[in-house]
């Protein structure tokens, strides 16, 4: 397959001429941007990097965060020019081969049904705590099903489930925000402000030097998986070009004010070793702390639904690529059909096999299902470097063939989509020198061999007979 000309793999997904839908409308598309920030990760994920980093957390925060803001500034660059339903991985095709589309993309879809069973899992150990003696097994297929339905109808009815998730997590956020700077400033109602008291003793800013920093700063790049979301979903809204371009645009002030803003709110509010932090999680303990009543259970419903809100994304974004691999001949055909101008088998098939895995970690928990867990485990940062390598190529064709897509810019092109790639690198290489992390890239360097060796294999194939 030729790779020399700017005709995408995979049709751009303008509504028009596309078998999908296009009824996300803006009000849709800006809310799933800014959910997409405000994850379970965040929530609870977060205390183990504080307790790791100390006040230092924040700028692991800072500096995964703006190897965030890089990566969906290129990808936004790419969608907007070039809208697609299965974002990178088409990218990464046209840009690279097909081996690379294959690989991108069945690793992302691994991750999000993977996802998807870690997500309904903590959801349900939220519900037996408040039902006693309910199965837990039940209110994960209780969720599936609800999710699954939601996804097997119309794309509208994503839409609708994630801007009011979406809503919700907003307004927590805000909320906290709020209650924090008064608190922080001694302006809250039986609080005093607590200047510096809880950022300089106890070790200091980096209570436990660079070592502590750098496990602080592998926790963050977890956190902010999930943006890529918006460009597969930009594919099925009215204007993708223009929404997306929105989308990416204001991805730093989210950036800034939901993460390093609230770090900075709970490591200046709380002594970084207090063990609440992550024993109840660093937002619930922050709240607790200025006598919030019921401060636990306020942030068990704020977590529960960012679980449902996750759960309810990835079940889409691995059906759309799921379904987009297929169109492209990287996948079962039997995926491909849609009906109601929705990917249905894809949705079935995704939701599936993150029940499956549901079942894997009932069944075997020390095994498959920690397997599973390993392989994933570094998934999102070889995505983003597939991401920085496709934007790479794309960009110095677009400049030459069709300068006018160029809606969106990657900033300083191209020494920082250098330094990009040079940060995911970097974090990769952190990530196999720590004992704890070096399992994941190995886990995670197989599944990447394996899905490039086979892609590259039908790639070959396709060759041959063309």
């Amino acid at each position: 397959m030729s790779q020399s000309t700017l005709t995408p793999p995979e049709a751009p997904q303008t509504g028009g001429g596309s078998p999908l839908g296009n009824g996300l409308k803006q009000r849709h598309l800006s809310m799933i941007a800014l959910g997409g920030v405000i994850g379970a990760g965040l929530f609870v994920g977060s205390g183990a990097g504080i307790a790791a980093a100390g006040p230092s957390i924040v700028l692991a925060y800072a500096a995964s965060g703006l190897l965030v803001m890089f990566v969906m500034r290129m990808l936004g660059e790419m969608s907007a020019a070039n809208p697609a339903s299965g974002s990178f991985s088409v990218h990464a095709e046209r840009a690279i081969g097909p081996w690379a589309g294959f690989t991108a993309g069945w690793m992302f879809w691994t991750l999000l049904c993977v996802g998807v069973a870690i997500e309904g899992i903590g959801a349900a150990h939220i519900m037996t705590g408040w039902f006693p003696g309910t199965p837990s097994w039940m209110w994960v297929l209780v969720f599936m099903a609800l999710f699954c339905g939601s996804n097997l109808a119309a794309v509208s009815n994503f839409g609708e489930f994630e801007f009011w998730f979406a809503a919700l997590k907003i307004g927590a956020i805000a909320l906290f925000l709020g209650l924090g700077v008064l608190a922080v400033l001694g302006l809250l109602p039986g609080t005093g402000s607590p200047g510096t008291a809880n950022l300089l003793p106890d070790g200091g800013f980096l209570p436990q030097g660079v070592d502590g920093l750098l496990v602080g700063l592998l926790a963050s790049v977890v956190a902010y998986g999930g943006l890529e979301t918006v460009t597969i979903a930009a594919a099925e809204s009215e204007n993708p070009v223009e929404g997306v371009a929105r989308a990416v645009r204001t991805t730093m002030w989210r950036i800034a004010i939901v993460y390093m803003g609230s770090m900075l709110v709970i490591v200046t509010l709380l002594p970084w070793n207090d063990p609440a932090v992550t024993a109840d999680g660093p937002y619930a303990a922050t709240l607790d702390r200025l006598g919030i009543p019921a401060a636990g259970e306020i942030m068990n419903v704020v977590i529960l639904i960012a679980l449902m809100s996750a759960m309810n994304a990835n079940i889409y974004g691995s059906s759309r690529m799921a379904y987009s691999l297929v169109s492209r001949g990287q996948g079962p055909r039997a995926l491909g059909k849609v009906s109601g101008r929705v990917p249905r088998r894809a949705v079935l098939a995704s939701c599936g096999f993150g029940f499956v895995t549901v079942l894997l970690s009932y069944w075997y928990p020390d095994t498959l299902f920690a397997w599973l867990l390993n392989m994933v485990g570094g998934v999102i940062l070889v995505v983003w470097g597939f991401i920085a390598v496709s934007q790479f190529v794309l960009r110095r064709r677009l400049e030459r063939e069709a300068p006018g897509k160029l809606v969106v810019k990657m900033w300083g092109f191209p020494y920082l989509t250098w330094v990009a790639l040079a940060g995911v690198a970097g974090v990769l290489v952190l990530m196999a020198l720590g004992e704890d992390t070096r399992v994941q890239v190995i886990f995670t360097g197989g599944l990447t061999v394996a899905l490039a060796a086979t892609g590259y294999a039908m790639q070959r194939r396709a060759a041959a007979r063309a």
